[in-house]
C-alpha cells in the first residue's frame, strides 16, 4: 500500500470509521416500548448480582466466608457479569452518540479555530469520536491536511484513547462518580496540556515530509442521513463488534483483580504503591507505557488495586499510561512522526500523567 493510501485505508482491527450501510427504517412506538421495557429488565437483573454472587460462592459451591479462596471466587463470580453489562450497555450508547460525530465532521469542526479554543475543542470532541490505534494514523493525516494545528491534532490523539467513555462507566460503577469525574477532568487537562506544550515548540518539520506536502481533499465524506433506527442499529453493531472483541480482557483483568482481592494482603498496595512511596507514580508509568490492554480489561485491576491500599494518584497514573501511551499505538505513529516528535510526544504525555499521579498522592 502507498504512504499516500493510508488516508483512506480501513482500520483492520475491525473498527472502521466508515459504518457499513444501514437502511432506514421508522422507529415505531412499539420498538420504543421494548427498548424501555429492555433497559427496565438490565436494571433488576444488575441490583441482583452481588446477592446472587455471594449465594453461589458461599451457598451452591460451599466456600468458607472470609477465606482467601472465597473471596477471589465472590469477587469474580460479581465483578464478571457487572463489568459486562456495564459494557454492554455503555457500548450501545456510545455507538449512538458516535453515529453523531463522524471523523469527517470532526476535522471540519477543528479546521480553522484558533489554537486555544482548538486544544480544548479537540480534547473533548476525542471522547466521543470513534478512535483505535489502527486508525491513528489516518485521522493524524486528514487533521495535518485540512489545516489543524499540529498541537491541535495532539490534543485529540491523547485524549481518544486516554479519556475511554468505556473506561469512565467502568470506573462510575465499580468505584463511584468521584473517581470517574477524576479521570475525566485529569485526562482532558493532560491531552490540552500536551497539546499546548507541543504547539508551542514549533514541531512540524518532524512531521514526515511525505505527510506535509498531502494536500487537503477539499471534498470529505457525503453527510449522512440517518434515522433513529438507523442510530439504533449502530449501537446494536457495535456492541456485536465491540464486546465480541474486548470480552476475553475483561475476563482476564477480572481474574486478575479477583487473584488480588483474594490473596494479596490488606495493605501490601500500600507499601509499594502508597502515598509515601515517592517512586511508585514514575514506576507505575514506565510498567504501563509498553504493556498492551485496554480500559475494559485494566479497570478490574484497577478496583482491586485500590482495595488493598494502593495510592488513587499512582493507580490512575498507571491507567493512563496503559491505555494513553501504549506501545502499538507508537509504533503505527512512526509512519507518519519524525523519532524526535514521537519522543516529546511521550515525554510530554508521560509528564503530564506524572503530574496528575503526584497531585492527587499529595492532596488525597
Amino acid at each position: 500500500m502507498e504512504r499516500s493510501e493510508l488516508a483512506n485505508a480501513p482500520c483492520p482491527c475491525g473498527n472502521d470509521n466508515t459504518p457499513n450501510a444501514v437502511v432506514a427504517q421508522p422507529w415505531s412506538f412499539l420498538q420504543a416500548l421494548l427498548g424501555i421495557a429492555g433497559l427496565a429488565a438490565w436494571f433488576v437483573v444488575y441490583r441482583q448480582l452481588e446477592p446472587m454472587a455471594t449465594y453461589l460462592t458461599y451457598g451452591l459451591f460451599g466456600l468458607t466466608a472470609g477465606s482467601r479462596l472465597g473471596g477471589a471466587v465472590q469477587f469474580f463470580l460479581y465483578d464478571s457479569p457487572k463489568v459486562m453489562m456495564l459494557l454492554t450497555l455503555v457500548v450501545f450508547g456510545v455507538g449512538i452518540i458516535r453515529s453523531f460525530f463522524t471523523p469527517e465532521k470532526t476535522r471540519a469542526i477543528l479546521a480553522g479555530k484558533s489554537e486555544a479554543v482548538g486544544n480544548v475543542l479537540a480534547a473533548c470532541l476525542g471522547i466521543v469520536t470513534p478512535f483505535c490505534s489502527c486508525s491513528a494514523v489516518p485521522l493524524f493525516i486528514g487533521f495535518v491536511t485540512a489545516g489543524v494545528p499540529l498541537g491541535v491534532t495532539f490534543s485529540f490523539l491523547i485524549s481518544a484513547p486516554m479519556v475511554n467513555e468505556v473506561a469512565l462507566v467502568l470506573l462510575y460503577g465499580l468505584l463511584g462518580w468521584r473517581v470517574a469525574a477524576l479521570y475525566l477532568g485529569t485526562g482532558l487537562l493532560v491531552a490540552i496540556f500536551a497539546g499546548w506544550v507541543i504547539g508551542r515548540l514549533g514541531m512540524e518539520r518532524h512531521v514526515e515530509l511525505w505527510v506535509r506536502q498531502m494536500l487537503a481533499s477539499g471534498a470529505g465524506m457525503p453527510e449522512e442521513r440517518l434515522s433513529w433506527a438507523d442510530r439504533i442499529e449502530r449501537g446494536k453493531g457495535a456492541v456485536r463488534e465491540i464486546v465480541a472483541k474486548v470480552w476475553p480482557y475483561v475476563i482476564a483483568g477480572i481474574a486478575i483483580g479477583a487473584f488480588i482481592h483474594g490473596y494479596v494482603p490488606e495493605g501490601f498496595m500500600a507499601r509499594i504503591m502508597g502515598k509515601s512511596v515517592w517512586w511508585s507514580v514514575p514506576v507505575a508509568v514506565l510498567i504501563g507505557v509498553p504493556m498492551y490492554s485496554n480500559a475494559a480489561g485494566i479497570v478490574p485491576v484497577i478496583h482491586a488495586l485500590l482495595e488493598k491500599g494502593a495510592a488513587l494518584g499512582t493507580v490512575l497514573a498507571f491507567m493512563m499510561s496503559v491505555i494513553a501511551l501504549s506501545l502499538p499505538e507508537l509504533v503505527i505513529l512512526r509512519k507518519v512522526l519524525m523519532p524526535r516528535l514521537i519522543a516529546v510526544f511521550v515525554g510530554v504525555v508521560a509528564a503530564g500523567i506524572l503530574l496528575v499521579g503526584y497531585l492527587f498522592n499529595t492532596m488525597l
